[in-house]
């Protein structure tokens, strides 16, 4: 919001290209139970000054952090914004997990007989390292000043921070590419090579000497010249459920949020169902013993068997899962939407109709995911009950409710609505304790799953089931009274 606004930084310029690939990161907290808003301008260069005003606008993209880390390999293309009339180009923004490696490591590199890129003089090097990311591609961490009109050039020594490198993974692939540097920004490509920080970790030796020549006919080699690592020591507090922040929080003495939320409207809706088994999942955390990150686990740990008795039963699995996940992000809808469109797709003859609640501090990484998952169910006999925890925007879950404007995606229209927002603060007494009245709680949530029933019925041609004949003394079948 513009009163909460605050830039971060600036990428370094590069000159002459409509394609540029920016080395300069940033180290940005993510906390995936907030809405962390970002902005991004993209300015044409044209002169020093520092002010943004005598330089030309090339676009923007508005997008929030949990957006770039929810998108596949973390890596959000979103197209550039912001000048009406005129497509401005896009924008690649990825993000990762840093690791806890605090290791800096300062290196110096040299090379042997270049190939000669310039016509007149001999050529003007520098080297640009990237880093693997887990999907296979790379990303620029850093570039080595140019060594001007020489093919024996000595670099600087740079220092640069080993998560940058490779995340702390001192076994995953650096990829160095060595270039002649032209002022139209055409650099010429003179060659490349892989190493690992592993390897880097031996120092100046044989092992790293790396041929980079695309001409057979010359050996042209890099070398690191020196080599030297610094470990720094930090403490890192990590946020969880012991802490009275969290809407997890584990009081000891009353029930957190997403448990009066629970309890209160699953005793409204647990009615409708006849034996009161109900299968509860989790979303958004690591699981024991990998830490493998988790959109749609058992709350009871129990893959096989989800179903937890009553909501007795999922207030006990809940607190339980609590102690031994660790809340992660992104926050993914979709998959759960899936997991319950999965069961109500096989069964489609009115039999059965399907209520999915969701409890929700209103921070969501897959929109658009989430959007077709809806598009998708609302031909099944299903419906979600969405309940809003916490004292957040929830213009996310207003838009996916449809109340107003029918939810679409990819220009697809749901064929109903299947969804009710309900924001539980309106229902809670200013302590946030207490439940102000129950019955208009009740009337709230299912203020529209009977018309959505009812909805579904009709488009698939499902009467009812003929009322049985009331009973009278006669058709009791004859006894032996004792």
């Amino acid at each position: 919001t513009p009163g909460n606004r605050r830039w971060f930084g600036r990428t370094e310029v590069i000159d002459n290209t409509l394609n540029p690939d920016f080395v300069r990161k940033y180290i940005l907290d993510y906390f995936f139970e907030e809405k962390q808003n970002l902005r991004f301008d993209v300015y044409d260069i044209d002169s020093k000054s520092p002010d943004l005003a005598k330089h030309d606008f090339l676009g923007q993209v508005h997008c929030t952090l949990g957006e770039i880390v929810g998108s596949p390999a973390s890596r959000l293309e979103k197209p550039l914004g912001g000048i009406p009339g005129k497509k401005c180009g896009t924008i690649i923004l990825s993000a990762e997990e840093l690791g806890n490696c605090r290791d800096y490591a300062t290196m110096q590199f040299c090379a042997n007989k270049l190939d000669k890129k310039d016509f007149f003089g001999k050529s003007d090097p520098f080297m640009v390292f990237y880093r693997s990311n887990e999907d296979g591609t790379f990303t620029i961490c850093h570039k080595t000043e140019v060594v001007k009109n020489t093919l024996n050039p000595v670099w600087q020594p740079f220092s640069i921070p080993v998560r940058a490198l490779c995340n702390g993974d001192y076994d995953r692939t650096i990829k160095v590419e060595v270039y002649d540097w032209d002022r139209d920004g055409s650099h010429d490509f003179i060659g490349e090579f892989t190493t690992s920080y592993k390897e880097l970790c031996r120092g100046q030796s044989q092992l790293n000497i790396y041929e980079v020549s695309c001409d057979k006919d010359t050996v042209s080699s890099v070398s690191l010249c020196w080599f030297a690592s610094l470990t720094m020591t930090s403490l890192v507090l990590k946020g969880n459920p012991s802490q009275s922040t969290s809407l997890h929080y584990m009081n000891p003495y009353q029930m957190n949020a997403y448990a009066m939320a629970l309890k209160a409207v699953g005793e409204i809706i647990q009615d409708y169902d006849s034996d009161k088994m109900f299968p509860a999942l989790g979303f958004g955390a690591k699981l024991p013993p990998d830490g493998r990150v988790s959109h749609e686990f058992p709350l009871n740990g129990n893959i096989e068997n989800p179903y937890c008795n009553g909501m007795e039963g999922i207030l006990e699995a809940y607190h339980q899962s609590l102690k031994t996940v660790q809340l992660y992000g992104p926050t993914n809808f979709a998959p759960v939407v899936n997991h319950v469109a999965r069961y109500a797709a096989a069964v489609q003859d009115g039999s059965q109709y399907f209520v999915l609640l969701i409890i929700t501090d209103g921070v969501i990484s897959d929109m658009a995911q989430t959007k077709e998952a809806i598009v998708n169910a609302a031909k099944l006999p299903m419906s979600v009950i969405i309940v809003g925890v916490g004292q957040a925007e929830f213009d996310a879950m207003v838009e996916l409710d449809g109340d107003d404007i029918r939810i679409s995606s990819r220009g697809k229209l749901a064929e109903r609505d299947i969804v009710q927002f309900v924001p539980f603060r309106d229902y809670m007494d200013r302590t946030g304790n207490h439940v102000l009245s129950m019955a208009r709680l009740a009337k709230d949530v299912l203020a529209e799953i009977p018309d959505q029933l009812i909805s579904y019925m009709k488009s698939r041609g499902i009467k009812p089931n003929p009322i049985p004949p009331a009973y009278s003394p006669g058709d009791l079948p004859q006894t032996n009274p004792v």
